[in-house]
C-alpha cells in the first residue's frame, strides 16, 4: 500500500504528525510542480558512456517532477528515516564512474544526500562496492532537470548481473535531518527497495521507478 503526502503541507509542517503515526511498506509523495522555466541538466564527460538509463530523451523533460519516493534521514522531524534503491543490470562488463540522479531537496533538513554503489543480495542491496559520496546543492523539489551528481572511483561491474545505487543520508551529524525526494519516470511495475524506518531494506514492485542514469566506460 502506497501513502501520499502533500509536499507543500510538509514544508508547512502541517502533517508531521500524520506522517509519524503511519509507516508503510512504500513511501510516495507528490509534489507541487513550481512553475518554472524547465532547465538542462549538468554536462556528463564526453569520455563518460551510458551504462544504464531510464531517464527520457528531452534534455528538459527527464523525469517526472511531480511524484517521488521520499527519502528521509534518522534526525528528520518526522522521526521515520527511508533510504531508497535503484536497481541496475549492465549489458556487458564496465566500469562506474558517475551517477546522475533525480533527487531534489524539499527545504528540510541539510541540502545534502549520500549516493553509494552497492551490490545485490537476493534482490535487494548487499554489500558496499563504492560510496557514500557526499551529494550538496540539490535542485528544489517540483523543478526540472537538473541532477544530483556523485562521482567515484572506477567500480567493476559485471555485464547481466544486477547493482543498486543507494540514496541515504549519515545516521548523526550533518545530513542526518534531510528531508527529500527521489523522483520518477513512469515505468511498468518493477522490483526496486527500500528501507523504511530503519528496518531494513525490503524489494518493492514499484509502480514507477526511481529516475537516474549510470556512466562510466564499457571496454
Amino acid at each position: 500500500m502506497k501513502k501520499t503526502l502533500l509536499l507543500a503541507c510538509l514544508w508547512a509542517l502541517c502533517n508531521l504528525s500524520l506522517h509519524a503515526q503511519t509507516v508503510e511498506a512504500t513511501r510516495t509523495v507528490h509534489i507541487t510542480e513550481k512553475p518554472v522555466i524547465h532547465v538542462p541538466p549538468q554536462e556528463s564527460p564526453a569520455v563518460l558512456k551510458k551504462i544504464y538509463s531510464n531517464l527520457g530523451t528531452s534534455k528538459t523533460d527527464l523525469y517526472n517532477d511531480s511524484q517521488g519516493w521520499d527519502i528521509a534521514g534518522p534526525n528528520f522531524q518526522a522521526g521515520f528515516p527511508n533510504s531508497v534503491a535503484l536497481p541496475f543490470t549492465p549489458k556487458s562488463n564496465s566500469h562506474v564512474s558517475q551517477v546522475q540522479v533525480a533527487i531534489e531537496y524539499s527545504g528540510l533538513g541539510d541540502n545534502q544526500v549520500n549516493l553509494s554503489i552497492y551490490g545485490d543480495s537476493g534482490g535487494v542491496p548487499g554489500t558496499l562496492l563504492a560510496g557514500p559520496v557526499t551529494v550538496t546543492h540539490l535542485p528544489e523539489a517540483g523543478t526540472c532537470c537538473l541532477l544530483a551528481v556523485a562521482n567515484f572511483s572506477p567500480v567493476a561491474v559485471t555485464g547481466g548481473t544486477r547493482y543498486w545505487v543507494v540514496a541515504d543520508t549519515p545516521r548523526t551529524g550533518t545530513g542526518s535531518d534531510f528531508y527529500g525526494v527521489w523522483v520518477t519516470v513512469v515505468k511498468p511495475a518493477i522490483p526496486m527497495a527500500q528501507n523504511a524506518n530503519d528496518a531494513g531494506w525490503s524489494g518493492v514492485n514499484a509502480d514507477f521507478l526511481p529516475a537516474g542514469e549510470v556512466l562510466g566506460t564499457i571496454p
